[in-house]
């Protein structure tokens, strides 16, 4: 069945700082965003690419981050809106009446590994949506005014990952009809009652959200290009 992946990039990564948004800065000799973008260029499970993108670097995402990398499964670049919800919206405005599923993805998550990508995409296919989500490994403590009021039972407890995958229709209508914004897709599905089904990663899957990050996604990169040299 058609999947098209959603990659998310619009963000102006104002906790990151720098001149570019941490998508386009260069890290072991190429846009972070195209490293993404090659995650599910590589997936099978993929039939095409959806990049979403700031109105400002629209041109510069074309130029920079895919025409210098021949990627085939690109449909389209579109312009993002105000926050990551609208973002989400316009991208899914974008693509062909023949989609069937949408695999999500955050644009700084540049290591997810293209069998992650089609386990949760063949997860969603089996019951309409599904995520990657790693367990918490680290005791978590609730804390109110700098004291800790209970601790939760981590067994229970997964960290959210993307990409999260949907039917087309499902995750198009939850979009149309909660405009209020949110931090994660799933959690749209998770208010109409639908059960979102787990998959939980087997490679690292970092989010790039400070210049620290950045450094240790540089040294996973490099170890995984001298493996393959």
């Amino acid at each position: 069945m058609s999947t098209t992946a959603l990659i998310v990039a619009a963000g102006q990564s104002t906790r990151f700082g720098g001149e570019l948004p941490k998508q386009f800065v260069t890290v072991s000799g190429r846009p972070l965003l195209s490293w993404t973008i090659s995650r599910f260029e590589a997936a099978h499970s993929i039939e095409r690419i959806v990049v979403v993108v700031s109105s400002d670097y629209l041109l510069f995402a074309g130029d920079n981050v895919v025409d210098p990398f021949g990627f085939e499964k690109v449909y389209k670049i579109v312009s993002g809106g105000a926050t990551r919800q609208e973002s989400v919206l316009m991208g899914l405005l974008s693509m062909p009446i023949s989609t069937k599923y949408v695999a999500i993805h955050d644009g700084a998550r540049p290591l997810v590994h293209p069998g992650d990508i089609d386990s949760a995409v063949a997860k969603a296919h089996e019951s309409g949506a599904a995520m990657l989500a790693a367990p918490v490994t680290d005791t978590v403590k609730r804390v109110e005014d700098e004291v800790v009021v209970a601790t939760l039972d981590r067994r229970r407890l997964f960290l959210a990952q993307t990409p999260q995958v949907f039917e087309y229709e499902m995750i198009f209508k939850a979009h149309q009809e909660h405009p209020a914004s949110v931090t994660d897709d799933a959690s749209l599905v998770e208010s109409q009652g639908v059960a979102v089904h787990v998959v939980q990663p087997a490679w690292p899957n970092i989010k790039v959200t400070t210049p620290n990050d950045l450094l240790m996604v540089e040294v996973m990169l490099e170890q995984e290009m001298y493996e393959q040299n």
